[in-house]
């Protein structure tokens, strides 16, 4: 049994597609199974089950949204949270509120998550030079930055595991 209490902090989600209701049950129930491996287990300890689990939340959007999955010292997920939500080219990130809700929760960790709704999962130099700030703000408080993981339709980009982190 799990002693460690959580925190839920998720969005409804809204796709670009029209799923038919069946359809939408299909992928709440997915969610939630990623959700409850994630949350039981060492996050990081399979980074497939985490891709997944941020491809489900975001990468259908019609606009970018920016989230974070504020992650306790063992790894495990405490929250996952949509912070900023943008148009089609890009959102506004403001470090700022990112490090006051890594200080709210607590967080030892983070995994930051954006879609492209473009469906291309490639970073892009504005995308590298917000991780590399973020990743700087959040270091002076001891909060590391295990991952920035990129969604689209066409694929999940994972910044730490092509070196880029």
């Amino acid at each position: 049994m799990n002693t460690h209490q959580t925190k839920e902090v998720t969005s409804p989600l809204t796709y670009a597609m029209c799923f038919e209701e069946k359809e939408q049950a299909t992928i709440q129930e997915a969610l939630m199974i990623l959700e409850s491996r994630i949350r039981d287990s060492d996050v990081y300890s399979n980074p497939s089950n985490v891709k997944a689990f941020c491809r489900l939340q975001i990468a259908h959007e019609l606009d970018e949204y920016f989230a974070c999955m504020f992650l306790d010292n063992q790894h495990r997920l405490i929250a996952f949270e949509r912070m900023f939500r943008g148009t089609v080219d890009g959102a506004a990130v403001y470090p700022r509120v990112v490090l006051r809700r890594a200080l709210e929760h607590n967080a030892a960790a983070v995994i930051f998550t954006h879609n492209h709704p473009s469906g291309i999962a490639e970073p892009s130099d504005a995308d590298m030079r917000i991780t590399t700030r973020l990743k700087d703000v959040l270091t002076h408080v001891d909060v590391r930055v295990l991952d920035h993981i990129i969604v689209g339709t066409e694929g999940v980009y994972s910044m730490a595991e092509r070196g880029r982190l």
